[in-house]
């Protein structure tokens, strides 16, 4: 594996130790290679320290002496830059060493954690060195992290771009939320058991609300997050990824093309509301308080711009134009500085037609739901209502909880290391192509252009759940946010 922007946060915390911990457990071969490509003056063995340190910081598994000096020997840096002939030469010259030292046969995957602006670059000099070259005995893969672009013109001319050297199951465009634990655990509660499936759909679902919600803020990353904000960061990408799984059909197999085929049917048919004014919002977090700590707001951090209509708050109402889901809206939100860190799945049921009990039994019973934890708890929440003890006949909602930890003693992979393991594997169910991204695109980018015309998004506590407007465009609908 070849990682392109070896210095930076992702490539240090996730990465790296996510390989680690797949030789930790037994997962690579032997013969397993790593090459940092950077413009850093370091030898082979400053790049392993980096490596090392970084392992010993973030690895999930422990350290163990014997798997680090087994993955030692095959770590290699190349020092250069990306638009250097000279320097693609030099990465050739490494991998083709180790494929003759290392036996890795050819079989190379290419990870650009770079910016965006920088994948057509690095993409057409692996064309013009051969790395980018495969044969029937031997396979080249490129890892592409988000954003796929910023707008779908964009999307589809980087989908141009590196189709023209890498063929489409060649391309592994990661999201990370796909790999969590929680989130294939949507597949198998709804497919292996008999007791979901039936009421799941517009019969007994009332909506369904998908929450990404952050404590933290822009924690130094102005130069990133400012013009891109909470709905292109997340919304495009994680957030409809996972409204696609809650809502597709059952594929025939959980083979990639057919997940992706139930994929692409839902992201195809899901339609805007007519009025984005009533049913958007978008917000930035003001200065306030948060977990006992005062804060900054947005537009007081360093590097951003006073006049700065980068939103922090995202939310949107969807609907899917199917027979299984017509009349159900799907509300996504997801924003920083919000009272805690979760991200979470409810799907809310209707409540039953008919009440033999009294309004007076049952005043503290809402709506049953089902809610999947993605993070940072991963497990699942069923509310539904039970007697209270007594003589009195009182009704009140209780919970079922399911929790990964209490129930298996199975520590769950980091999300990088299964994406990881798929990559070298060729198995891509969990990474979405680009169909699926342009059709993302074309759901959010009339939003986008929309809150070009509305000027500055509204402010909002930090500590708090967003801006007032995202709860004017739940009561519109006669609904309430969730509280996490």
């Amino acid at each position: 594996m070849v990682i392109f922007g070896v210095t930076g946060d992702l490539s240090r915390k996730k990465v790296m130790p996510a390989i680690y911990d797949l030789a930790n457990r037994g997962l690579l071969p032997p013969g397993f290679a790593l090459v940092g490509f950077a413009r850093r003056d370091w030898a082979d063995q400053d790049f392993a320290q980096i490596v090392h340190d970084s392992v010993r910081e973030h690895a999930r598994t422990e350290f163990r002496e014997d798997v680090w000096q087994q993955l030692a020997s095959g770590i290699r840096f190349v020092a250069g830059d990306l638009t250097s002939d000279e320097s693609f030469d030099e990465l050739k010259r490494t991998v083709d060493e180790l494929d003759a030292n290392r036996g890795t046969r050819g079989n190379h995957a290419f990870y650009l954690s770079i910016p965006p602006g920088l994948f057509p670059v690095v993409v057409q000099q692996l064309k013009r060195s051969g790395l980018a070259d495969s044969n029937p005995d031997a396979w080249r893969r490129v890892v592409i992290e988000k954003p796929f672009g910023h707008n779908l013109e964009s999307a589809q001319e980087l989908n141009n771009i590196v189709g023209e050297v890498f063929p489409s199951g060649s391309v592994f465009r990661i999201d990370h939320y796909l790999g969590k634990e929680t989130v294939q655990n949507m597949m198998a509660i709804r497919f292996a058991n008999n007791l979901y499936e039936p009421i799941w759909n517009a019969n007994y679902v009332d909506h369904v609300q998908i929450t990404m919600a952050e404590d933290i803020g822009i924690a130094g990353r102005a130069g990133y997050y400012d013009g891109i904000g909470a709905a292109r960061d997340v919304i495009q990408n994680h957030l409809l990824q996972l409204m696609a799984l809650t809502a597709m059909e059952e594929p025939t197999s959980f083979q990639a093309d057919s997940v992706r085929i139930e994929k692409e049917k839902v992201l195809s048919a899901i339609v805007l509301p007519s009025d984005l004014t009533a049913h958007t919002a978008r917000g930035q977090y003001a200065a306030g308080w948060q977990g006992g700590v005062e804060v900054r707001g947005y537009l007081d951090e360093d590097g951003i711009d006073k006049k700065s209509t980068t939103e922090t708050f995202a939310a949107v109402r969807l609907d899917v134009d199917n027979r299984r889901w017509a009349g159900v809206p799907f509300y996504l939100r997801a924003g920083k500085r919000l009272g805690r860190r979760v991200t979470e799945v409810a799907v809310v049921f209707k409540k039953a037609p008919h009440q033999i009990f009294s309004p007076a039994s049952t005043q503290e019973l809402s709506n049953n739901a089902m809610v999947f934890r993605i993070q940072p708890d991963e497990g699942m929440t069923v509310r539904f209502g039970s007697k209270v003890p007594g003589t009195a006949l009182e009704v009140r909602d209780v919970t079922m909880d399911f929790a990964y930890g209490d129930s298996f003693t199975e520590a769950s992979p980091e999300a990088y290391e299964r994406l990881i393991l798929d990559v070298l594997l060729g198995d891509p169910p969990l990474f979405p192509r680009h169909e699926e991204v342009e059709l993302q695109w074309k759901i959010l980018d009339p939003i986008l252009e929309h809150w070009t015309t509305l000027g500055q998004p509204e402010q909002y506590a930090s500590g708090g759940w967003g801006p007032h407007s995202s709860y004017d465009m739940m009561s519109r609908d006669e609904r309430m946010w969730r509280r996490p």
